[in-house]
């Protein structure tokens, strides 16, 4: 009897060490989630997802698109669109550029549209930034020197301007920012230039 009590207790011990390590691991996972768009257009008629990543795989990874330019007649023009995402360790980062941008007939334009954001772990906290740059943009004919998140601009013909558009949220292990450096809307019209998405759950 006390043989086949040794031999029980063993199979128990060996079992139990067996499946600890997985269950352990399987706990201490870092999950990502990205995407990065140089161009979403919704218009009468006319729908358009230029240089788009598609979401990040929850394991994280790296994904990178770019399409050398896009003309579609009165309403958007622009050249060099570039996006990646990624997410690794303890980071997910996504960015998204495109250069030459002209929108609505020339009412938005710039040199430079680029977009940025990051989530991290630390200690099993959770946290997220973004950013935008723009060069040379103007709305309407007015330059537009101030980039400081979610300025509003009105322009002609019902359109609003959203510089620098973010929203963020962080708390306890999850953490999620999305940077468009440019969305404007107006009747029938909603348009996205650069914009990047990260966010990350700790372990």
């Amino acid at each position: 009897m006390k043989a086949n009590k040794d031999v029980t207790i063993a199979i128990c011990l060996i079992a139990i060490l067996a499946f600890s390590p997985v269950a352990s691991f399987a706990q201490a996972s870092t999950t990502f989630s990205g995407r990065a768009a140089a161009l979403r257009a919704s218009a009468v008629g006319i729908a358009l997802a230029v240089s788009d990543t598609g979401p990040l795989p929850a394991s994280g990874g790296s994904l990178k698109t770019s399409v050398a330019s896009v003309n579609v007649l009165g309403l958007v023009s622009a050249d060099v669109l570039t996006s990646a995402t990624s997410g690794s360790g303890s980071s997910s980062q996504s960015q998204s550029s495109i250069q030459s941008l002209s929108l609505l007939g020339g009412l938005v334009t710039a040199d430079l549209v680029k977009s940025n954001s990051g989530a991290s772990c630390s200690n099993g906290q959770a946290s997220a930034t973004g950013n935008s740059q723009l060069v040379g943009l103007v709305v309407a004919g007015q330059p537009v020197l101030a980039v400081n998140p979610n300025l509003a601009i009105s322009a002609p013909g019902g359109i609003s301007v959203i510089v620098n558009e973010q929203t963020s949220s962080s708390g306890g292990n999850t953490g999620s920012t999305t940077v468009n450096a440019l969305h404007v809307t107006g009747p029938s019209l909603d348009i996205v230039v650069a914009s990047a998405h990260s966010d990350i759950t700790c372990p």
